[in-house]
């Protein structure tokens, strides 16, 4: 958690998405503080597993697995994120399968790599919001979920995700507002150095994913964008 405190942009990877040797030796060495390999639909112990293998074999960065099934949970990683998804309709997605990840691995967890999520899901669009069967909260629902995050849950990480879309700077301030000591992770549309900056100003943590795949180039100007003073 004190390395984290430290962060400011992290790439997330879809291991359900290919990636060039060239296209990820990039993006490890372009000064990104971590990576995050996770998705909505066809992850699997192989994808993972392979990504993971190709970023440890040439690099040595710090890799989080943001676990979206219970079958592709292998071992390697630095940290594992366990999403709870806030605004689900379903209790399936905010306690029950956390609750089965760890009755299946109480006698094996490591609860210092263990980082719980707060999710807050804002692209009704999204595969993950209708996965999640997620309802879209107004600003006022985000600022509740990010003060329950931090008061009620004492989550570490408060995660505002527009999930392919970019998303609405005040919705991202109004929920910073709410947290001292969580930290406010922003994903979703960055896709030049402009939003990063943009959305930097109140997020502690910007994520890239998508953009990796449509602009190599415009995504990597987003380390910078956000980590030179």
């Amino acid at each position: 958690m004190n390395m984290m405190r430290k962060w400011k942009h992290i790439f997330k990877l879809d291991p359900a998405k290919e990636i060039s040797d060239e296209h990820l030796d990039l993006i490890c060495r372009s000064g990104t503080d971590a990576i995050m390999i996770g998705g909505t639909d066809n992850v699997t112990l192989d994808g993972v597993e392979d990504l993971l293998l190709r970023i440890k074999q040439r690099h040595e960065l710090f890799c989080i697995l943001e676990v979206s099934t219970m079958e592709a949970i292998i071992p390697g990683f630095d940290a594992y994120y366990i999403p709870m998804v806030l605004n689900s309709k379903d209790k399936t997605w905010m306690m029950d399968i956390q609750h089965q990840g760890i009755k299946e691995y109480i006698d094996f967890i490591d609860y210092t790599e263990l980082i719980f999520e707060g999710y807050c899901i804002l692209n009704e669009e999204a595969k993950v919001f209708k996965y999640t069967n997620s309802r879209l909260p107004d600003i006022e629902d985000v600022r509740a979920y990010a003060y329950m995050a931090e008061h009620v849950f004492h989550l570490p990480v408060f995660y505002v995700e527009y999930s392919g879309k970019y998303g609405d700077v005040e919705v991202v301030k109004q929920a910073k507002e709410q947290l001292d000591n969580t930290l406010l992770f922003y994903g979703g549309g960055i896709e030049n150095s402009n939003h990063a900056k943009e959305m930097k100003e109140y997020a502690d943590v910007i994520i890239v994913g998508n953009h990796i795949y449509h602009n190599i180039d415009e995504a990597l100007e987003t380390v910078a964008a956000v980590k030179v003073k």
